[in-house]
């Protein structure tokens, strides 16, 4: 099959189109026909190397977090799904790959596309949209009337945060630039911060959660936002004991991820807040609370810009260099629903 690789770590240099075996099915298995996939931060990031530390992938690599496909085969364990269903997943980390013609995904991992979407703009949505069901619904536990703060609110997690915040019936505060404004309000952000004429910590306090994916001043900023008790989940920021733990790394990593946080953990303490990171993870289960909010349309997807899948470096240099306006970036297979 076709696929996107990664052969070394670094920059776009390190990866290449090559044909590659197509997957082993095992018993709990699923092999997808994938018609679309999305471009994620994370892509980036695993390209780089940036996690190697502790997600110590075999290269060659192929690359991908999202997907939008159909299924082609099923493994002899599998009872949740059948040949020809339409599906969405985000693989486990530990299985990722979506920049390719097929890839073979546990059934827990997998949910039936929602109905109201085409495939590219399901692909848009698996990994971005368990983000922001883990930190508001898993994490923070957010309650109607709660304040929530959602950094860059038209970006593609973001977007989707905004939205579910406002399902779980939140007043939601959000920052944009000022070309993003109207967007942030469309999706229904009761406060909007335009970041290029305002400093969100001198506009917004008492705040309950706030979900951060920029990391640096823009974590510490979001700390003194929040009220006694409140809680900040990072994307970006620095991994944390708890994560630490939950990967079951070796004492000496666990070491460093703690000295890592050690500053935004200290600021936390002495603003009487918390502070965790959050990498999320695979849940076909998740997707399937999520997929009623997008069939009735108090989630919708918002995609820049869609690629054809021999584009796919192209794509990924395009969110590279920040030319994305909003939302996603997607590649996609065919133009087939």
């Amino acid at each position: 099959m076709k696929a996107f690789t990664v052969e070394n770590y670094g920059d776009q240099a390190g990866m290449r189109a090559a044909d590659i075996p197509d997957p082993q099915v095992g018993a709990d298995d699923v092999l997808v026909k994938i018609h679309a996939a999305s471009i994620n931060p994370l892509d980036l990031r695993i390209r780089n190397g940036d996690f190697k530390a502790f997600m110590p992938y075999r290269l060659p690599l192929v690359l991908g977090n999202d997907l939008a496909g159909t299924v082609v085969r099923v493994g002899p364990s599998v009872t949740r799904f059948a040949v020809g269903d339409e599906v969405y997943a985000r693989p486990d980390k530990d299985r990722i790959g979506t920049f390719a013609e097929l890839i073979a995904v546990h059934q827990d991992d997998l949910a039936p596309k929602p109905a109201t979407l085409t495939m590219a703009e399901a692909a848009s949505l698996p990994l971005v949209a368990l983000t922001a069901w883990q930190a508001l619904v898993e994490r923070a536990r957010v309650q109607p009337g709660q304040k929530v703060l959602i950094h860059a609110g038209a970006g593609g997690l973001g977007s989707v945060a905004v939205q579910l915040a406002k399902a779980l019936g939140a007043h939601v505060a959000t920052t944009v630039s000022t070309a993003k404004v109207d967007l942030a309000k469309d999706l229904g952000a009761d406060v909007v911060v335009d970041y290029r004429t305002q400093d969100f910590e001198e506009v917004l306090d008492g705040y309950d959660v706030v979900l951060d994916s920029l990391g640096g001043e823009n974590l510490a900023k979001s700390l003194r936002v929040l009220k006694p008790g409140g809680t900040a989940i990072s994307v970006a920021g620095p991994p944390d004991p708890a994560f630490a733990r939950e990967l079951g790394v070796n004492p000496i990593l666990r070491l460093a991820m703690t000295a890592l946080s050690f500053t935004a953990r200290r600021n936390a303490k002495r603003h009487g807040v918390t502070y965790s990171f959050l990498f999320m993870k695979a849940s076909g289960d998740q997707l399937r609370e999520l997929t009623p909010l997008i069939d009735s349309g108090k989630i919708r997807p918002v995609i820049d810009r869609v690629f054809p899948f021999e584009q796919t470096l192209q794509a990924m240099e395009y969110v590279e260099k920040g030319q994305a306006k909003a939302g996603k970036v997607v590649v996609a297979m065919t133009q087939r629903r």
